[in-house]
């Protein structure tokens, strides 16, 4: 018997650093000896960019769109350290599902036996996590991935897309589907925000697997078209991922949430709204402990 590929998938709505996050925890681990495969599963496909250095690779659904079938190994390159890169693409503009692509690459990838091939320590999925429909709700709905972790903010839209995701692995953790690991906390820049998240956190009964500060070593990493791990190996910024990275590796229990119902959701943010503007005008002092 082959060895246990760990296979996991990491959403958060558009915008959030979902990619970033998940190129720099890739390069992290494949730095710790790791053979690992990222599974971009946006339609955009800049997944892996910056695992090599700013270019674009063909998509699984654009080869076949040219050639009707397809050898998994046209779809498959190889990045920074060795890393495997793969982009499933979506349809034609204004034609089919966004989420296709993630089915048909993930079929055709198992079907010629690609991760068992390679001799894979890691799969991981990256994961357009605004919403969870049929298509990119795959990862979770069929247990692909076994262990799920979500990017967020403390910004409303990006916990509401959290607390959605969490929704749907709840309603398919009966049937065998992945279960959450936790939240990467991103642009995390004040007391408060750190707060914010902890309390989400807190309430749908999951944990905070980092938390992953703003900083300009990202944006100029990201400008050379490498990941911080590559262009910046000794800033703080790539010793966060580098723990991150090693949180993920060492963990091997993830659960099911509780997500929010809508009101309760609704009620959450306001009263933290309330209690930022009561702080913000001086109503409160001394809050940032006792919150």
């Amino acid at each position: 018997m082959g060895k246990k590929i760990k296979q996991i998938a990491i959403y958060g709505k558009g915008g959030i650093g979902k990619s970033t996050t998940t190129s720099n925890i890739s390069a992290a681990l494949s730095d710790m000896g790791y053979k690992v495969m990222q599974f971009g599963c946006d339609p955009k496909a800049d997944s892996t960019n910056t695992l090599r250095d700013g270019t674009y690779i063909p998509t699984v659904l654009e080869l076949l769109r040219e050639k009707g079938t397809v050898d998994a190994h046209d779809a498959i390159f190889q990045g920074y350290n060795g890393i495997y890169c793969v982009e499933a693409g979506g349809p034609a503009p204004g034609v089919g599902c966004a989420g296709r692509g993630i089915t048909t690459a993930v079929q055709l990838l198992k079907q010629q036996k690609i991760f068992e091939e390679l001799d894979l320590d890691y799969v991981i999925y990256d994961v357009l996590g605004d919403v969870v429909c049929g298509g990119f709700a795959v990862p979770i709905r069929e247990g692909i991935a076994e262990h799920v972790f979500t990017v967020s903010s403390s910004d409303f839209m990006a916990i509401y897309a959290a607390n959605n995701l969490f929704k749907g692995i709840q309603k398919y953790s009966n049937a065998g589907g992945a279960l959450l690991g936790g939240v990467i906390a991103n642009s995390v820049t004040s007391p408060f925000q750190q707060k914010i998240i902890d309390d989400f956190v807190e309430r749908t009964k999951t944990q905070v697997m980092e938390y992953v500060p703003r900083s300009i070593t990202v944006t100029q990493s990201e400008l050379s078209g490498r990941t911080t791990i590559e262009a910046a190996p000794n800033s703080v910024q790539a010793q966060v991922y580098r723990n991150l990275a090693k949180r993920i590796d060492e963990h091997s229990e993830s659960t099911v949430p509780a997500p929010l119902d809508s009101q309760e959701l609704k009620e959450w943010a306001a009263k933290w709204a309330d209690l930022l503007v009561a702080i913000e005008s001086g109503e409160i002092r001394g809050a940032s402990e006792s919150i």
